[in-house]
């Protein structure tokens, strides 16, 4: 089977994961320690699964995956934290989910539930048929399988089932939560044909040059789910500047000058519109590029499982609410992208050099989410924070001119604040949003961030 060259790197890693378990240390799973001196290899593995499998399913969307590592980060948690001595669970503090705890003087074997929680529910979230490929459930099988060889060897055939059985539980429970949330599913309705357009000057229209062709916008009601933290659901849709197309108001300036970059633009900044372009067509999108920054903190510092799941935890929430939020003022508003209005008011030949996503600009959803990961992940692991993100390392594309030539060296930052701006400067480069719209995503991404962050992680 043929898969798309762009993931080569990726799809070797989830190779191996069908024959083996990556480890990054010796530990002896015979007899398990405490879940703060036990690795995160499992929590690891399991990351780069799922990123495997947003990359290969059928119907990849930023919202439908953004949803999915919300998910797959809070299951993870779930599935482990009541082998904590410091950390607590989430039930009753998000938006009406009450989860059932481990039975009180049994014993639980914490690796075995959350390698059944992250197949249960990776599962639902993908089924085949349905939105997941064969060949992508035979690399969770394998997973999943060897997960199961390592830890069960020598552990009570009792604690083996009462742990698998609690895990599975939990994903249950969190993926029937799931169900009520406006978004099940969504794959199945990317675009609505019976969505009817506002009219006006200053809405969004389907892109001549874009990512994915439609003549519809993306999830037009995705702004109306449920989202995790019940704070972020109420926070008030941000303003956006009038619309006007005198030459010497705000709106037509902050076009303008996006116009006015583009023939200017240098070799390092074409590099930066590319790194962080996120296409899903090609990647793990936006939500996908912030969880793998999570497993690049997390084997950096050689993280717990604990702390590892608590990482996916949050990054995934925030990055979910994130999306919701910024759909919400997307279709509040329904605003252009740069390419319209200069074609309409500026220059009608103008064409941006990074392809359009289908749905309307404000606020920027790349920026939204990776502000609201910057904002959890600093959190956790502080500033500064120096790594490298390898994630399109060898990633290549040559299906445009304006792309030939392009190369993907890794790229090195001194904290998550850091990537993010970047990631959302990225944007203005690419010719497809203006200063406001990264601007309000960044704004936005730290208060989501911050309620994610305020939820009671510790005893």
């Amino acid at each position: 089977m043929n898969l798309p060259k762009t993931w080569v790197r990726f799809t070797a890693v989830a190779a191996s994961l069908a024959i083996g378990v990556y480890s990054c240390t010796d530990y002896d799973y015979d007899d398990p320690a405490p879940l703060s001196e036990t690795p995160a290899d499992i929590a690891v593995d399991w990351s780069t699964m799922t990123l495997y499998t947003i990359r290969f399913s059928s119907f990849n969307t930023p919202t439908y995956s953004s949803r999915s590592l919300g998910y797959m980060g809070l299951t993870m948690y779930e599935t482990v934290v009541h082998g904590s001595a410091t950390h607590r669970s989430l039930s009753g503090q998000l938006s009406g989910l009450t989860l059932t705890g481990p039975e009180a003087g049994e014993d639980y074997h914490w690796l075995l539930a959350l390698n059944a929680g992250q197949y249960f529910l990776i599962k639902k979230l993908y089924p085949v048929p349905g939105n997941s490929h064969r060949y992508v459930q035979d690399r969770i099988d394998s997973l999943h399988n060897a997960q199961f060889r390592l830890h069960s060897k020598g552990i009570d055939p009792a604690v083996i089932d009462r742990s698998i059985a609690f895990g599975t539980s939990i994903a249950q429970a969190i993926y029937d939560w799931s169900v009520t949330d406006g978004g099940d599913k969504g794959y199945t309705s990317n675009f609505d044909p019976a969505f009817v357009f506002p009219k006006g000057e200053s809405y969004w229209v389907p892109p001549v040059r874009g990512q994915t062709v439609s003549d519809y916008p993306l999830h037009p009601y995705w702004g109306q789910n449920r989202t995790f933290v019940a704070a972020n659901g109420l926070l008030p849709v941000p303003p956006i500047v009038p619309f006007s197309k005198d030459p010497a108001s705000e709106y037509y300036k902050l076009y303008n000058s996006v116009y006015q970059k583009d023939p200017t633009l240098k070799s390092a900044e074409r590099e930066i519109a590319a790194w962080w372009a996120d296409d899903p067509t090609e990647t793990a999108s936006p939500p996908g590029h912030s969880y793998y920054l999570t497993t690049l903190a997390v084997k950096k510092v050689h993280a717990d499982v604990i702390t590892a799941a608590e990482a996916y935890a949050h990054v995934g929430m925030a990055v979910a609410d994130a999306f919701i939020n910024c759909w919400k003022a997307k279709y509040t508003y329904f605003n252009e992208r740069p390419s319209s209005f200069v074609k309409k008011y500026i220059n009608e030949g103008w064409v941006q050099f990074w392809p359009e996503p289908p749905f309307p600009a404000f606020p920027s959803g790349h920026s939204i989410q990776a502000s609201s990961a910057a904002t959890v992940l600093t959190d956790l692991f502080g500033e500064p924070f120096e790594f490298t993100d390898d994630i399109y390392v060898g990633h290549r594309r040559f299906d445009d001119i304006r792309f030939t030539g392009l190369t993907y060296p890794a790229r090195s930052f001194t904290s998550f604040r850091e990537a993010a701006n970047e990631c959302a400067y990225s944007r203005f480069l690419g010719g497809i949003h203006t200063p406001q719209d990264n601007a309000t995503g960044i704004q936005e991404g730290i208060k989501i961030g911050g309620n994610v962050n305020a939820l009671q992680w510790r005893k």
